[in-house]
């Protein structure tokens, strides 16, 4: 039986990289040509800055907050940038950053998630700094897939379940 400890390593692992990284992809394959840095208004993030951000915030939580690695992260850049890369490159880089912090995520153990961490100027626990990247890593991919389904019109063709199989099982 897993521990509780092991349970949640596990599926915070499991959702980084086999939840989100793939709903990003999803998203960038109808998000239209041009619009990674599209943005409605000044002060609203693009698909690009999200994928920066990602990447920054992820680093710089596990990789470098719990992993120990040194942190450069220029959090303002993230959100200055209106160009860069390609979608693919982003999410490539992000999706790179997500397997070094899972292999730090899957390397904790009950110590190391009670075991006290100072990130961002704050001191958090490894379980708080492991929650806060999962449940901001959420946040952000469905800001992601929604500008994408938006901008890409009614035949997106983007979900993530299938609703005859989730009725079946609640009728079951």
């Amino acid at each position: 039986m897993s521990t509780l400890s092991e349970i949640v390593i596990g599926d915070a692992a499991e959702y980084l990289q086999n939840t989100y990284v793939p709903r990003l992809e999803r998203a960038l394959a109808v998000l239209p040509e041009g619009d990674l840095w599209w943005r409605p208004h000044e002060g609203v993030i693009t698909v690009g800055t999200i994928l920066l951000h990602l990447a920054g915030n992820v680093r710089q939580w596990i990789v470098c907050g719990i992993g120990g690695a040194p942190d450069h992260r220029d959090r303002s850049a993230e959100f200055a940038a209106m160009d860069g890369p390609s979608g693919e490159v982003l999410l490539a880089n992000l999706a790179a950053t997500v397997a070094e912090a899972c292999t730090v995520i899957q390397g904790m153990d009950t110590a190391a998630l009670e075991r006290t961490y100072s990130i961002q100027g704050a001191d958090v626990t490894g379980l708080y700094a492991v929650s806060h990247v999962v449940e901001h890593f959420s946040w952000h991919t469905g800001q992601a897939v929604w500008i994408a389904k938006g901008r890409a019109g009614v035949a997106h063709g983007v979900t993530f379940y299938d609703d005859a199989k989730v009725n079946r099982a609640r009728n079951a």
